[in-house]
């Protein structure tokens, strides 16, 4: 257990030391466009979808987050089903009817290795709706051919890169032969919202009603919530 928590401590600090930079940009960017308007979308296949939805309807959490459910990729479906999937270069035009962009929003793919057909696939609808689209993935498999009809990985296809440093493999041990204690929902979660924690710091420079959702479980949260959820009912499905 000790093993664990130094080495998943040890990546949390790198990744809080070298990615500082790009998550102060990212969030003026994600601010700017909160702020006219926009939502933050998420789409991952997998595990990486745990961290779509960790975003979306958090006590404490920005409210104008969006998960992008496609069942077939998501775990509850078959965890067989939802890895097939993800390679599979039909899956996202056969539910692009189901993705819907505007102006002013935000896309982050998440997507450890970057190199399957799905999240690649979601990142160019992202770019063709010309909106910000930012990935969630570690560059430590960037050595890793992609499987894209195109060629390219999804670093090479989005706005912003957000480096999780999780190693090839995700385990951080390892014994005979095989890793274990695997990090990227640790680390992809504890990114992702220090990136919102950043963009709820830079709406509240020019804002004083900030969209965050209090605790259902606080007393005073049941008027302040609806409040935030009317304001955004027409883009985002909170039932």
């Amino acid at each position: 257990m000790q093993s664990y928590w130094k080495e998943i401590n040890i990546l949390l600090e790198k990744v809080a030391q070298q990615e500082n930079e790009n998550i102060e940009n990212a969030s003026k960017l994600i601010a700017e466009r909160i702020k006219k308007g926009g939502i933050l979308q998420l789409f991952g296949c997998g595990h990486s979808h745990l961290l779509a939805q960790e975003a979306y309807y958090r006590a404490g959490g920005l409210v104008p987050v969006a998960p992008i459910n496609i069942e077939p990729l998501m775990l509850h479906k078959g965890a067989l089903t939802s890895s097939s999937n993800e390679k599979d270069p039909t899956l996202i035009g056969q539910y692009k009817d189901q993705v819907s962009f505007e102006p002013n929003d935000i896309l982050i793919v998440i997507s450890t290795s970057g190199r399957n057909p799905a999240p690649i696939d979601m990142a160019f609808l992202g770019k063709e709706a010309g909106i910000l689209v930012i990935s969630l993935q570690s560059l430590s498999y960037r050595d890793q051919e992609g499987r894209h009809a195109s060629g390219q990985r999804l670093e090479e296809v989005v706005d912003i890169v957000l480096n999780t440093y999780v190693p090839v493999g995700d385990g951080l041990l390892s014994n005979k032969g095989l890793q274990y204690g695997p990090a990227s929902t640790v680390v992809g979660a504890a990114l992702l919202n220090a990136l919102i924690c950043q963009v709820i710091e830079e709406i509240s420079k020019e804002s004083e009603e900030l969209p965050v959702f209090k605790s259902a479980n606080l007393s005073d949260s049941q008027f302040h919530n609806e409040t935030m959820l009317k304001k955004y009912r027409n883009r985002i499905d909170f039932t």
